[in-house]
């Protein structure tokens, strides 16, 4: 009667057989990565290099870099000055008490700031940098992101958002909301009220009375021109 056993010996050399295996599919594994994988091209600090025309590889820091050591510290900037009369000090809206929650006792309704064309034209700047991937340049919440499969966000032109105080912006700018993760420690105190004062403009020219508009552009509205068809573009559409 035949029995199924295993000697030691047999044993012993088929275990033998498996760990050459695994050692030989390890090999074949590690033969798959390149050393440029580690050894990339690369520049050391100070080095000499012929790509850039001045001959170092080393470049100097874009105009308006800050050092960022970890460190907080009270950032006035001359538009804000200029915007308030230098009085951007009491009370500091670099202080973290400013400001509590739209339910706070620190919470403000209206705008820090008297809205000016210079709030303005720093919000338009701040808000073209910083929520335009979302929010879009409408603010119609269709961002180039969302052309990517993110999830749009509401438009600034339904009437929930156009009835919220300048201070619910704020907040959320600070705080986040919904998907929206909080922006305080990228968009400056000052420059969240700025961005606030630009929604604003976004939303009135969405629903400006007809009264406010420029008598040109009321004339053209009113009496639009017939779009007169190029008689080029006509034939060449028959053909």
């Amino acid at each position: 009667m035949k029995t199924n056993t295993m000697n030691a010996a047999e044993f012993t050399s088929q275990g033998h057989w498996r760990t050459l295996a695994a050692c030989a599919a390890c090999m074949l594994a590690l033969m798959g990565c390149h050393p440029d994988m580690w050894n990339q091209p690369r520049f050391a600090a100070l080095q000499k290099s012929g790509f850039f025309t001045d001959g170092r590889a080393s470049r100097d820091p874009v105009p308006g870099t800050i050092q960022y050591d970890g460190q907080r510290r009270p950032w006035k900037s001359a538009v804000f000055e200029g915007i308030s009369g230098g009085q951007l000090t009491v009370p500091s809206i670099m202080d973290d008490t400013f400001y509590t929650g739209r339910q706070g006792e620190g919470f403000k309704a209206d705008n820090y700031f008297p809205v000016s064309a210079e709030l303005l034209a720093r919000g338009r700047e701040r808000y073209d940098v910083t929520c335009t991937p979302c929010h879009g340049f409408a603010g119609d919440g269709f961002g180039v992101v969302t052309r990517r499969g993110f999830p749009n966000p509401p438009s600034f032109h339904i009437d929930r958002l156009r009835e919220v105080e300048d201070g619910y912006l704020f907040d959320v700018m600070t705080n986040g909301f919904g998907r929206m993760y909080s922006y305080a420690a990228r968009v400056t105190p000052e420059d969240r009220w700025a961005i606030a004062a630009y929604i604003r403009a976004l939303q009135f020219s969405q629903y400006a009375p007809l009264d406010t508009v420029p008598a040109d552009v009321k004339e053209a509205i009113l009496n639009p021109q017939p779009v007169v068809e190029n008689p080029a573009d006509s034939s060449a559409a028959h053909h």
